[in-house]
């Protein structure tokens, strides 16, 4: 089967181009009544983001953002973060090479020639599972040096740049494919996978978020959101911008502005909407709901959905991550524990 001629990587830069050039005349914002500055939880790291993966951010530098903050371990030129344990760094490039980077020292142990960009990548316990841009997925071993598994699902023709990261699950490693699919791969039994259907779109239909809440695995993918646990699979419509999950309930942010409040069964518990808002960035912790707008707004919400205080951030000039009670935009770093809806 014809592999896909462009990487996913010139993929972003003709989507981003193309959004610019189209919508630029005609979109409409989110123009709150009232801002607030959030001076008082601001501090500057002086970086600049290039590149974002569900697990972190490149910087312009060559160094990247984890869980962890900014680190001084540097990627390489031409390589974009991808995921990290507590020992190893993952970083791929547009030749499809797989580095992974020793933490204590900061070198390359392994460069693995996968020949196809890597959409995303997880690494656990010295294993590795990676999911490619012609929608392969893999499971790699760094002790042996060698792929345990390689298959490829259905060929995809456009995917939503924001693309889910593989989860481990015990023995198990959950695969969120592009076409829309999560297949679930047995380390010990490869030849025993399963398959969860999430949508049948024929573009745009790539997993884009994937977690777990207990015993409860929450999955989207532009269009769909679903649970699958011991109550079964649960599923909820909508235009999709990024879920967050906390205190065992799930806060979907849609294209319309919405933010809705969901049970674990995706029964809806409350919702609000802010008009024309297109949200870049959530999360939830804490008691708090919080969205960044791609015009440097940030409304930060009670649980509740029902008392809400908008920030001005200024401008947003690059992309922006958020991990833990971090939000790093432009070189500056939101503490966002520090800010109130009241």
């Amino acid at each position: 089967m014809q592999k896909l001629s462009l990487s996913i990587f010139s993929f972003i830069s003709l989507m981003t181009a193309s959004l610019i050039f189209s919508g630029c005349s005609s979109k409409q914002y989110f123009e709150p009544k009232q801002t607030f500055s959030a001076s008082n939880a601001a501090n500057s790291y002086g970086g600049t983001i290039v590149d974002l993966s569900r697990d972190g951010a490149t910087l312009k530098n060559g160094k990247y953002i984890g869980k962890a903050g900014v680190s001084t371990i540097d990627l390489g030129e031409g390589y974009r973060f991808l995921s990290e344990s507590p020992s190893y760094v993952l970083a791929g490039n547009a030749e499809g090479v797989l580095k992974i980077i020793d933490k204590s020292t900061g070198d390359a142990v392994r460069a693995v020639a996968l020949h196809v960009p890597i959409v995303s990548a997880t690494i656990k316990n010295g294993v590795i599972a990676y999911i490619l841009n012609n929608n392969a997925f893999g499971v790699y071993q760094i002790a042996d040096n060698r792929k345990v598994i390689e298959s490829r699902s259905e060929r995809t023709f456009a995917i939503d740049t924001r693309a889910a990261s593989p989860m481990f699950i015990d023995n198990l490693a959950v695969m969120p494919m592009l076409d829309g699919k999560l297949i679930i791969v047995n380390g010990k039994n490869t030849e025993d996978a399963k398959v969860v259907y999430l949508s049948s779109e024929k573009v745009f239909n790539n997993v884009v978020y994937l977690s777990r809440m207990g015993n409860t695995m929450v999955a989207a993918t532009p269009k769909k959101l679903i649970t699958l646990g011991n109550g079964g699979k649960r599923e909820y419509r909508a235009n999709i911008s990024d879920v967050a999950i906390a205190d065992g309930n799930v806060y979907l942010f849609t294209k319309e502005g919405d933010i809705i409040k969901l049970d674990i069964a995706l029964n809806p518990l409350a919702k609000k909407r802010f008009k024309y808002a297109h949200f870049s960035a959530s999360t939830a912790f804490g008691g708090k709901v919080f969205a960044l707008d791609q015009e440097g707004s940030l409304i930060v919400l009670n649980s509740d959905l029902n008392k809400y205080k908008v920030y001005d951030l200024g401008e947003v000039d690059s992309p922006v991550f958020i991990t833990g009670s971090k939000l790093y935009k432009d070189g500056k770093i939101i503490e966002l524990s520090k800010l109130g809806y009241e």
